[in-house]
C-alpha cells in the first residue's frame, strides 16, 4: 500500500528538506520503498547520506504547503529531522538506491521510529486536501485538465467536511495551481 507522508532529509548546508512523498508500506513499517524523481532534492539527499525521517501526519496543511515549496522552517525536536508536529516518525537508512530509470527506486530500512501524538482521525476534507497537493505536484507532468478539473469535485469535500486548517491548505493549492497553470499561458480555473 501507498502511505501519503512526509519525508525528511539534510540538505549539504545542514537545513532541513521536507517532502511529501507516498512510500510502498507494509503494516510492519520495518522497511518501504521511495520512489523520488532523481531531480528532486530528497534524492539528492538520500544518495548523499543515505538517511532521512519518514514521518505519518494528519496536518494536511503542512503536507500541502511542502507539495508546493512554501512551507518554512519547520520546527523539529531535538534540532534533528523529526517534525515536532506529526503523529508517528520512522527514521531509515538507505539499504539499496537504484537510479537506472527517471523515478528512482530506494529501498529503506527504518532503525528508529516513536510517537508525538495521537492520530486525529479520518476526515473527508483531509483527504481532498493530500489530492489536491498531488496534483499541485503534477503540473507540467500531466495536462493541465487533468489537474483542473477534479479540484471543483474536491473543494467540495473541504467545504462541506474540512475545518480552518483544510480550508486554509486548499486554498493555498488552489491559488498555487492556479499561478502555475496561469505562467503557462492557459486559462485559470
Amino acid at each position: 500500500m501507498i502511505l501519503e507522508g512526509i519525508v525528511t532529509t539534510r540538505n549539504s548546508d545542514g537545513t532541513v528538506n521536507v517532502s511529501p512523498m507516498g512510500p510502498r508500506v507494509d503494516n510492519e513499517m520495518r522497511q518501504f520503498v521511495l520512489r523520488p524523481f532523481q531531480t528532486s532534492t530528497t534524492y539528492k539527499n538520500l544518495k548523499r547520506t543515505g538517511e532521512g525521517v519518514l514521518h505519518v501526519t494528519d496536518n494536511v496543511e503542512m503536507i500541502a504547503r511542502a507539495a508546493i515549496g512554501k512551507l518554512v522552517a519547520p520546527r523539529t525536536l531535538n534540532d534533528g529531522l523529526v517534525l515536532e508536529d506529526c503523529c508517528r516518525w520512522f527514521q531509515f537508512r538507505v539499504a539499496e538506491l537504484d537510479d537506472s530509470a527517471e523515478r528512482t527506486t530506494i529501498s529503506c530500512e527504518v532503525f528508529e521510529s516513536g510517537q508525538v501524538r495521537d492520530f486525529f482521525g479520518l476526515n473527508r476534507g483531509k483527504h481532498a486536501v493530500i489530492e489536491a497537493a498531488i496534483l499541485a505536484t503534477r503540473i507540467g507532468i500531466i495536462p493541465n485538465e487533468a489537474i483542473t478539473s477534479p479540484l471543483a469535485e474536491l473543494s467540495i469535500l473541504v467545504d462541506k467536511t474540512g475545518g480552518a486548517a483544510e480550508h486554509r491548505a486548499f486554498d493555498v493549492l488552489q491559488q498555487f495551481i492556479a499561478d502555475q497553470i496561469g505562467e503557462q499561458g492557459e486559462v485559470t480555473p
